[in-house]
């Protein structure tokens, strides 16, 4: 893939290499670029990263080719929310994990991806810049190419990508608040996750009650850190656990999975700077729970970009 570039007035007196930096180009990646025999071009002549620009010139941008993700394609759902030459925005499904691994080889969200760029004889590399636990359903984005996905990752570490998500809780909450508790692994084990003030990362999560229905609470949260399991773990520990959740509060007679559901991702296009809001639709079994909120609110919105 190519990117051109026409320099402005004000971008020249630039080393090639501070250009790249400033358009969301990685390290990593403009040593692979500079490695290609016309992967920089300024006027349509080869130069090195150290080359000044000046206004008006044209920086072409060529991207490696890179070898293709050894996952294997199965034609699982893959709802499409969003895609473009960029980007690729996926409503997940439930009982879908994200990553292959062991016992879990051919049932992800990489080989559903995997089959769907196989159908269109395009090469497939899995760049995932959001994760979901296995029975969270909703957003997650794709990146199509090694720059889009330098500039979405990034996004994340800088804390530009906003995700909301809706959360069936146990008991009552009646204002919105914010949870700030440390978490970290739970000793002795790889997978569970805890309060920990001592070694623990700084986690924080805001949330606010949309609907009560039979003793539960409906809320939107918004999650300004990502740790692993937060908001499973952070309503846990405030005395508001997830129904349904297998690891931390294994209570199935409500819905058989964690209400968890990533419905909003808000963020600037890597390419175009444009800016975007995706929504994924509310599954059937969190509107099960709260029937007449969904049958009258029109607070949940549908997609838009």
């Amino acid at each position: 893939m190519d990117f051109i570039y026409q320099i402005l007035p004000e971008e020249e007196h630039q080393t090639v290499d501070q250009y790249l930096k400033k358009q969301g180009y990685s390290r990593r990646l403009i040593i692979q670029i500079k490695k290609e025999e016309k992967g920089i071009l300024v006027n349509q002549n080869p130069v090195f990263t150290s080359h000044v620009l000046l206004s008006g010139d044209q920086l072409a941008i060529h991207l490696p080719e890179e070898p293709p993700s050894n996952i294997e394609p199965v034609p699982l759902p893959f709802p499409i929310i969003y895609e473009d030459d960029h980007i690729l925005a996926i409503n997940k499904p439930t009982d879908m994990p994200i990553h292959p691994s062991f016992q879990n080889y051919d049932n992800t969200l990489a080989n559903s991806a995997a089959w769907y760029m196989k159908k269109q004889g395009l090469p497939f590399v899995f760049r995932c810049v959001n994760r979901l636990d296995r029975d969270t359903t909703g957003l997650v984005l794709l990146a199509k190419h090694q720059l889009s996905g330098s500039i979405l990752s990034s996004m994340v570490k800088e804390r530009k990508i906003h995700r909301e998500y809706l959360a069936a809780v146990e008991g009552t909450i009646e204002k919105a608040g914010t949870i700030s508790l440390p978490i970290g692994r739970l000793p002795g084990s790889a997978i569970l996750r805890c309060i920990d003030p001592v070694h623990g990362e700084s986690s924080i999560t805001h949330y606010e009650p949309l609907a009560f229905c039979q003793g539960l609470t409906l809320l939107k949260i918004h999650l300004e850190t990502g740790r692993t399991h937060q908001i499973r773990v952070h309503m846990n520990a405030i005395g508001h656990p997830l129904p349904g959740d297998y690891l931390y509060h294994p209570y199935f007679d409500v819905i058989k999975r964690q209400p968890l559901h990533s419905f909003q991702l808000s963020f600037s296009h890597p390419i175009s700077g444009k800016s975007m809001e995706l929504y994924a639709p509310v599954p059937e079994d969190i509107k099960k729970l709260f029937p007449s909120f969904f049958a009258e609110t029109l607070a949940i919105k549908k997609e838009s970009y």
